[in-house]
């Protein structure tokens, strides 16, 4: 680990936030039989796949995974997923990413849900930094913290031979 870099969450308290928003999504969820758990790739569909496993032991809650690849350097929405619409159409959508920063990425992640009917779309952040410039909010935070535009957040999940973490650098 570089000496520039903070750990502002360990192992240990990564886990526990993942455990308090499996509750607060089953708890928004009472009543429903299936959610579909839509992780951007790569950090956001490991953080949804943890949320999975959590909400699969508090719960009978169905989980159903949907991947979304966006292409983040494009100025338009470049989108696809693995599995066709027929598998979350009339379904609550629960959107994941690792870090919020500006927005553009859970926009664009939105997005790809705007042309099917749902029945409501929720968003799932594990670091929201707090720079939004597009008009997204958070529906469950592990950690909201506020960070200056020169510092960069790094998330650590399931990386071959790595602690997961959270930096700040």
């Amino acid at each position: 680990m570089a000496d520039s870099q903070l750990i502002i969450l360990d192992k240990v308290q990564i886990q526990q936030k993942i455990n308090r928003m499996a509750y607060q999504i089953l708890e928004d969820n009472l009543g429903e039989k299936e959610i579909v758990l839509a992780g951007i790739w790569d950090r956001g569909y490991k953080l949804a796949l943890r949320l999975k496993a959590v909400l699969s032991d508090i719960s009978e809650l169905k989980v159903t995974m949907l991947r979304i690849d966006l292409e983040k350097d494009n100025s338009r929405l470049v989108a696809s997923t693995d599995l066709e619409e027929s598998k979350w159409k009339n379904k609550v959508i629960i959107l994941v990413d690792d870090v919020l920063n500006s927005g553009k990425t859970l926009a664009y992640g939105l997005g790809v849900f705007l042309n099917t009917p749902h029945k409501k779309i929720r968003t799932v952040v594990l670091v929201d930094r707090s720079h939004k410039i597009f008009p997204i909010a958070t529906d469950f935070v592990g950690l909201q913290m506020a960070t200056v535009l020169k510092e960069h957040v790094d998330v650590v999940l399931d990386v071959d031979g790595k602690q997961d973490c959270v930096y700040l650098s």
